[in-house]
């Protein structure tokens, strides 16, 4: 294919920065005009985005206003997003053959895990742009049988364009036993992309269980949230373990209880695990009952912000507390909203442990910076009249990699404490 038949995208004036740093991101903003022909006898044509003729899905190639080549994308007119980045390589070198362009994408993915995880381990393979493939997610789920199970997210019209050879290469790196889509999120709405959720292929049940270090854990495919398993707290559960013999430990926001269980498998000697979810908690029951931990385990369904209340008033104490909420904000005009609700919860656990206890606090929230987390943890320790250690900063594991340049990569905080 020759590369002049591919449509470019121009920048305006020192809108490349970002891009030349990793970010695979153009705004609409950011451009300043198309050039495209239908062949190569036709005239090159200049358009702006409005006016822009050239097809939604199309693979496009960005260049600097001053004509230097950037990268290679897809285009959708429909999203704030209006080119997608996926490689630094010239539109017609990646077309020659695009099957083998894929399955070299996944292998790679794939090759970069299993530096760290097994064929019967359970993990993130694909982490989107950090991947290097827009929009796109792939879970890979181990039961305890031994099957293989992806659960696949098309989040974008970049990848979605590519489904059939993402499947196809999928097949032929991981061989799954079977693959689950859950592209059921609004963002595709935006994308100008229809929702779906289901088996690609040969169905099997939506509910397995997984072995996380050592723990058996129920994961729902078709009605967890997002893709059914956070995955990405798998080492931070092992380092909380550590704090938790013979202690009293307190899991909010539990989810799957697997921060729980991780604790009570490790000798504590009490758990309670709360989420305000009774479908949660009944999902934390079963996983307390099928790893034998319900006389030191037990699930709560309760608002975490009222029951750190409630005990503050009871006087109870705990010596390690773990808080995993949800992101309270995903944007940045909430952040400050944001930031009062995680103090609340993190003074409020502080008051409750006891002396030299140990706190895990946690954010998901890209918007909520590693700088600001520990600026919040601070502030809360000053208003319960504690003092902080700061003993670790965690994030994701190696399966969430991060892409330098694509601050967005780096969501995940998780701050061990110790209080005194």
């Amino acid at each position: 294919m020759n590369t002049n038949l591919f449509p470019r995208v121009f920048l305006k004036s020192k809108e490349e920065k970002e891009i030349l740093q990793g970010f695979p991101w153009v705004f609409d903003n950011e451009i300043s005009h198309f050039k495209h022909r239908n062949d190569e006898k036709s005239e090159w044509k200049n358009e702006e985005l409005q006016e822009c003729s050239v097809e939604d899905g199309k693979i496009v190639e960005v260049y600097t206003k001053a004509g230097g080549f950037l990268g290679t994308g897809v285009l959708n007119k429909k999203s704030k997003i209006t080119v997608r980045i996926f490689d630094n390589q010239h539109a017609d070198k990646i077309c020659e053959n695009l099957d083998f362009y894929w399955e070299t994408k996944i292998l790679n993915a794939y090759k970069m895990r299993s530096n760290y995880f097994a064929k019967e381990d359970s993990y993130r393979l694909v982490f989107a742009e950090a991947d290097l493939i827009p929009g796109f997610i792939c879970e890979h789920f181990c039961d305890e049988q031994g099957r293989v199970f992806l659960v696949v997210q098309f989040l974008s019209l970049s990848c979605e364009i590519f489904r059939k050879q993402i499947l196809a290469a999928l097949q032929k790196v991981c061989k799954p036993n079977g693959i689950f889509e859950r592209s059921d999120l609004s963002v595709r709405e935006k994308e100008g992309l229809p929702l779906v959720s289901g088996w690609i292929g040969r169905e099997y049940e939506t509910k397995i269980t997984i072995i996380e270090n050592g723990i058996k854990l129920d994961v729902d495919l078709l009605n967890g949230q997002k893709t059914g398993y956070f995955l990405d707290q798998k080492f931070n559960r092992q380092v909380a373990a550590k704090f938790c013999k013979g202690k009293r430990v307190l899991d909010t926001f539990t989810h799957t209880g697997a921060f729980g269980l991780n604790a009570a498998m490790a000798g504590a000697k009490e758990v309670i695990s709360v989420d305000i979810s009774p479908e949660a908690v009944e999902i934390v029951n079963h996983n307390i009952q099928m790893n034998h931990q319900k006389k030191v385990m037990k699930a709560v369904c309760a608002d975490v912000f009222d029951l750190l209340k409630t005990y503050e008033a009871e006087n109870k104490k705990f010596d390690v507390i773990i808080l995993d909420p949800p992101a309270f904000t995903k944007s940045a005009k909430m952040i400050e909203k944001a930031y009062g609700g995680y103090k609340e919860i993190n003074l409020r656990a502080m008051r409750l442990l006891t002396e030299g206890g140990i706190l895990i606090t946690c954010s998901c929230s890209y918007f909520m910076e590693s700088s600001m987390f520990c600026d919040m943890i601070m502030h809360a320790a000053m208003d319960s009249h504690k003092k902080v250690q700061i003993l670790e900063k965690r994030g994701a594991g190696p399966d969430h990699p991060v892409l330098l340049g694509y601050p967005k990569s780096e969501y995940l905080k998780c701050v061990v404490c110790r209080v005194i």
